[in-house]
């Protein structure tokens, strides 16, 4: 068995109806994991369960809004009565509202805020409940935050989601050394996706244009790519293979660590 092989794990990822979140849940699948995909998309989300059944992945879905304590629990609850456990618990959920911090309009901070910080922060909650010692699972495991590279350099018009991913680094850590202090055996790590041309990606070339940034979005994909050493824009399964990774026990001893998957812009 090789190290970055998951046969046996159960896995949540959020948002994963579509966009990295669908690739992630593939990609865990994929490593021999079952999977439950929690998103509000609903038809999507069975959509994209139902096509990881029919590859021959145990696959499920459960409804889930990560602003809502309730719907956590409950999610949590139904992940652990289809898999029989949980052992990786990926935040992917959220969302990208583009603005000069001149216009910014609260409501849209706020929003960010709940789904981005609030949302992955009642994840690592319910996680480390399901998977400490006594949870319904009780096994430990490893959640994965997915944090963005917005947290690591300074991008016009994205002022505000930067600040937020920037706190899940922060929470990411804090979290690693409280399983670790408490003995709850949960490993807890982030990564910093590049920019990829998911429909949130491809929206944010579309704002830095008419926010004037670029005179396109072509213009602002290009800048990305030239800040980006490697080239290139990032691909779904960039991300998605350093998920599993960091799921997987070649990273056992990798806690409170955030690890960029952005072709070295970040660095």
């Amino acid at each position: 068995m090789s190290s970055d092989d998951l046969t046996g794990r159960r896995a949540l990822v959020t948002g994963g109806a579509r966009g990295l979140g669908a690739g992630m849940a593939e990609a865990l699948a994929r490593a021999g994991a079952a999977v439950v995909i929690g998103d509000v998309l609903q038809d999507e989300g069975e959509k994209t369960a139902l096509a990881l059944r029919e590859a021959g992945a145990d696959a499920h879905f459960v409804p889930l809004d990560v602003t809502d304590d309730d719907s956590w629990a409950e999610a949590v609850r139904r992940t652990t009565g289809a898999i029989g456990g949980l052992d990786v618990l990926v935040n992917n959920a959220g969302v990208e509202i583009s603005s000069l911090i001149a216009d910014l309009d609260p409501a849209d901070v706020r929003r960010m805020l709940e789904v981005n910080v609030l949302g992955t922060s009642l994840g690592v909650k319910h996680g480390f409940r399901a998977m400490r010692p006594g949870g319904a699972a009780g096994q430990g495991g490893a959640i994965v935050n997915i944090a963005s590279v917005a947290a690591t350099i300074a991008f016009p018009g994205i002022a505000l989601y930067s600040a937020t991913k920037s706190g899940i680094d922060r929470l990411t850590r804090v979290a690693a050394a409280e399983s670790g202090k408490l003995g709850y055996g949960v490993r807890v790590n982030c990564i910093y996706p590049g920019l990829t041309p998911t429909t949130m990606g491809n929206q944010l070339a579309v704002d830095c244009a008419e926010l004037g940034l670029f005179p396109s979005p072509e213009a602002a994909a290009e800048a990305v790519v030239g800040l980006t050493p490697q080239g290139r824009l990032g691909q779904v399964d960039d991300m998605a293979d350093a998920v599993v990774f960091l799921a997987s026990d070649a990273a056992k001893f990798i806690t409170g660590a955030g690890l960029p998957v952005d072709g070295g812009m970040g660095m």
